[in-house]
């Protein structure tokens, strides 16, 4: 493992076990077997390992470049399901789990945790997903306003999910049942909201 992951990991580690606030560079450098020159070098101070700890798990929210876009509605659920599934799986992750108890637990101490995690974080899954309603909303497969319909399938897709992990009192789904629950959030979405009766917008 590069030195780099391996100072994200530290810091992610220490901001959960002590706190944003109470984590010291020194014992992320120690964790993560560096010294504190090379900790500030690769990474920087300890807002920016938050940072970085929030972009690296953002990028993995993207959907792979080679998939089409949607023309139809059946390629259109296809691809709500996997940004669906792509979501829960990393957002479950018990580390991305950790990270928002993080930021509920400092929300008075260190509201800057909670500020990184919904703009980067939360932001960055938003976008990706109405970007994709948008293109489907000019290939007149759905009609509406784009950000409501983000704010729908989101609510579909984590139902209560999400407060049950944070709270712990359920286990993680397993991968197929994540999958499963995007189909169902996917097929939900289009039913709520049907095909308009107008031509695609041209480019």
């Amino acid at each position: 493992m590069h030195a780099r992951q391996r100072i994200l990991d530290a810091a992610l580690a220490e901001f959960t076990r002590r706190g944003y606030a109470k984590a010291c560079t020194l014992a992320i450098a120690t964790r993560a077997r560096v010294s504190k020159r090379d900790l500030y070098a690769l990474v920087g101070k300890k807002e920016d390992m938050l940072l970085a700890c929030i972009r690296e798990r953002a990028q993995r929210f993207r959907l792979p470049a080679n998939l089409p876009e949607p023309t139809d509605r059946t390629i259109l659920e296809k691809l709500l399901a996997t940004f669906g599934t792509r979501l829960l799986h990393e957002v479950t992750d018990p580390a991305v789990i950790a990270l928002f108890r993080l930021a509920i637990a400092e929300a008075t101490r260190a509201p800057e945790v909670a500020q990184t995690l919904n703009g980067v974080g939360r932001g960055s899954s938003r976008a990706i997903l109405g970007e994709l309603l948008k293109q489907a909303r000019d290939a007149a497969l759905v009609e509406g306003d784009t950000t409501e319909q983000v704010e729908s399938f989101l609510a579909l897709l984590w139902g209560n999910l999400m407060l049950d992990l944070l709270l712990g009192t359920s286990e993680r789904p397993d991968e197929t049942a994540l999958a499963q629950r995007a189909r169902h959030a996917s097929d939900a979405f289009l039913r709520l909201y049907p095909a308009p009766d107008r031509p695609p917008t041209q480019k």
